[in-house]
């Protein structure tokens, strides 16, 4: 009869932990499919007059030179405090940032810049194997992590370079657990003509970013969520 009943007892024990277990699955898919659904919405409910502090990923050589492009157009005074990240190995970029932020600085006339100039290890470098580049991604995801619970910003700017992808998939990650709501704009490279690079195939394929935008018409044709904005450069 004991014997019994401790079998019962460990049966009802174990078809719990399975139930308890498939319920914490089915709220986590059920979370992933409610932010899937809500990216892309627009930053209403804030006042147009609100701060939002903002991610900006740089990439080496013509990413750097691109996103600057993009941030002359930047409402300054909105998007702030604004945060740079660039590759380990990558001094110019931030450098060019350094520059960028003195300018808007000088003409405003205010003393002192309200930006922060950070570096992350790169997730995979130049003609790096996919093979080994799977351990890298793993180490920089760790330091996106770090930096992304420091940061914690609302808006995430990026155009291509393999930095942003664990940065992107981090605040996506926050978005599921509800640590915070930050929305991902991603501008594909003016170099990518007929295919997207690694990093905007991927947040394309997986729906990480909110917005999506690429600079050849042919582009948004063979992906037809991203919005064409034409040429940036």
């Amino acid at each position: 009869m004991e014997k019994n009943t401790s079998c019962s007892f460990s049966n009802l024990s174990s078809n719990l932990g399975i139930s308890c277990f498939i319920a914490f699955i089915a709220i986590i898919l059920v979370r992933v499919i409610y932010v899937i659904y809500g990216t892309g919405k627009p930053l209403s409910k804030r006042s147009p007059q609100q701060a939002l502090s903002t991610l900006i990923v740089l990439g080496s050589g013509g990413h750097t030179a691109e996103m600057i492009n993009l941030l002359l157009v930047l409402q300054k005074d909105r998007f702030t405090p604004r945060f740079y990240i660039a590759a380990s190995t990558d001094n110019m970029s931030l450098q060019k940032a350094h520059v960028l932020e003195n300018s808007w600085a000088d003409s405003s006339g205010v003393k002192g810049i309200s930006a922060e100039f950070m570096q992350i290890y790169r997730s995979r470098e130049v003609g790096q194997s996919y093979v080994t580049s799977v351990w890298t991604t793993l180490v920089a995801t760790v330091h996106a992590l770090w930096l992304m619970i420091k940061i914690r910003p609302q808006v995430v700017l990026c155009n291509g370079p393999g930095t942003c992808f664990p940065l992107c998939v981090i605040a996506f990650i926050f978005k599921v657990i509800g640590i915070r709501w930050s929305s991902i704009f991603y501008v594909e490279s003016i170099a990518r003509v007929k295919k997207l690079s690694l990093s905007g195939l991927l947040l394309y394929k997986l729906q990480i970013a909110d917005q999506f935008f690429v600079q050849w018409p042919q582009l948004q044709r063979k992906y037809p969520r991203a919005h064409y904005v034409g040429c940036l450069m």
